[in-house]
């Protein structure tokens, strides 16, 4: 086969992956940006918001489960077009809701269908990809996230300024319908079309033996604890960035979504500065393993200061500018947590391993939403979660820097 055909295949993953994530990320955010408006109108605390927004993502950790197996045998291409539509369904019918126990249902139901998006996206780069250009296509597809949290404040605040957020959430429906049909008609995975897997086909794995096989490994369960620490990070800003900006340093709704796109951003040039650095490491003869895990620790400890020195930020100046090197940082070590997943498993697993770490850390993750809305409420201060976001981002540090050494990790190959 032409190597323009493969090119042709490489774009068409990358590209869509590119835009489901986006869309991915514009759906998790609209919540956030929304967050004072929908409590005014709904009359809801921060602890009931906190809850919303952790609905998702508990929900988002058990959906792991079932993909335990599950992409192997059904294939990224339908699990993923399932997962689009079933959340972009859910996102359109929250633009009608009108009760707190129908507005958690749907939270639940987003959280459910956006589960498939990062393993498929490991699955499907690690199968179109080599070893020398995977780190920078890894890279591409999860910059999309905080592209996507980036754009998300200015774009959703606009546009629910000007239609209200009803309609904002209908709309962002609507485009993930259409990423979905996108997704089902040009991807295709590797194993369907005429080009050889990397790696000889084993056969697809149960999920019982897929679940056995890893949850025996010492470093799969260093690797599921830190990642618990990056995404509590990742979890808090994307939550309540707007609301503190809002309620701590007293932007108003439109001063925020522009200030509060610029961490984000930052968390973008994190990823692709990951992906220039580790394909650089390795192609001067670096092992992936080594690369990967040094910058999981040292982009940890770095973000867990600087989410330290927000806490302490005596002008909003110094607040955004420690939020964004603590983005930056957390979203560097990030993108190679997901490098590490194909560093470490056979491609047998590699799909497992990630749903199986995202279970495992959205459980972490998920208390970061609650927690902060309760503390909110009572101390009407952010600076107590800051620091414990900052506590658990060390901790999943010490986590990679113990447990996750790749000799913990005994998978065959074949």
């Amino acid at each position: 086969m032409p190597a323009q055909t493969l090119r042709r295949h490489q774009t068409a993953t990358l590209s869509l992956l590119f835009l489901a994530g986006i869309i991915n990320f514009l759906d998790r955010s609209s919540l956030s940006v929304a967050n004072t408006t929908i409590r005014a109108e709904m009359h809801l605390s921060a602890t009931q918001m906190g809850w919303l927004l952790s609905a998702f993502s508990l929900a988002y950790g058990f959906a792991q489960l079932p993909l335990i197996g599950l992409l192997d045998r059904l294939g990224t291409r339908a699990v993923l077009g399932s997962g689009l539509i079933l959340w972009s369904t859910a996102q359109m019918l929250t633009g009608l809701v009108r009760t707190f126990p129908v507005f958690i249902l749907l939270r639940v139901l987003l959280g459910a269908g956006e589960g498939p998006f990062y393993p498929a996206g490991v699955r499907a780069t690690r199968e179109w990809f080599s070893p020398a250009t995977r780190g920078r296509a890894t890279a591409v597809m999860s910059s999309s996230s905080t592209i996507g949290m980036a754009t998300a404040p200015p774009i959703l605040t606009a546009i629910m300024l000007s239609i209200g957020w009803r309609p904002t959430f209908i709309l962002l429906g609507a485009l993930g319908l259409v990423a979905a049909g996108l997704w089902i008609a040009l991807h295709r995975a590797r194993r369907d079309t005429g080009f050889a897997e990397p790696e000889a086909p084993a056969g697809p794995q149960a999920p019982e033996a897929a679940w056995r096989a890893l949850i025996r490994q010492r470093t799969v369960w260093g690797m599921m604890l830190g990642w618990g620490g990056i995404n509590y990070t990742v979890w808090l800003y994307l939550a309540w960035l707007p609301g503190y900006l809002q309620e701590q340093r007293h932007l108003s709704l439109t001063q925020s979504g522009w200030v509060a796109a610029l961490p984000f951003l930052f968390g973008a040039l994190g990823m692709l500065s990951n992906g220039v650095v580790v394909d650089h490491l390795a192609a001067r003869g670096g092992v992936l393993t080594t690369i990967h895990r040094r910058n999981l620790v040292g982009g940890m400890v770095v973000s867990a200061l600087s989410t330290f020195l927000v806490a302490h930020s005596e002008t909003t100046t110094q607040a955004v500018a420690g939020i964004s090197a603590a983005l930056f940082c957390i979203h560097f070590a990030g993108t190679s947590g997901w490098g590490y997943v194909q560093a470490v498993s056979p491609l047998r697993y590699v799909a497992s391993l990630g749903a199986l770490q995202n279970f495992a850390s959205f459980m972490i993750a998920s208390a970061a939403p609650i927690l902060t809305g309760f503390l909110l409420d009572r101390t009407h201060s952010f600076t107590i979660a800051l620091a414990v976001c900052s506590a658990v981002t060390l901790l999943g540090a010490l986590s990679y820097a113990t447990l996750a050494a790749p000799t913990g990790m005994h998978l065959d190959p074949a």
